[in-house]
């Protein structure tokens, strides 16, 4: 018999959020348990594709991370907007704003 091992998937939206809980066997991959866990009949826009952006308690991971037992799968979605701009940008406006001062 297989041994198996507790996980979870979570995504979140902005106004909403899914934590599955599942046994998956030992030696799962995150993308695995992904599917498994059945979240994206949750979320309509979500589809589990190889691209996914997916992490393991906020650090990145490849969907071919072997998963051990108690670690959370997190389905990220993409960035709507880069961070390294919004920084430009702000310092651009506070730069103008000490300029009219």
């Amino acid at each position: 018999m297989s041994e198996k091992i507790s996980v979870e998937v979570a995504y979140a939206l902005p106004d909403a959020q899914r934590i599955e809980r599942l046994d998956v066997e030992a030696g799962t991959t995150a993308m695995e348990a992904v599917r498994l866990s059945g979240i994206d009949q949750h979320f309509e826009d979500l589809v589990l594709e190889d691209a996914l952006m997916l992490g393991v308690f906020g650090k990145a991971v490849q969907a071919s991370h072997v998963l051990s037992s108690g670690e959370r799968v997190e389905i990220y979605r993409p960035l709507l907007i880069d961070p390294k701009e919004v920084r430009k940008q702000r310092a651009a406006k506070a730069k103008a704003e000490r300029a009219d001062s």
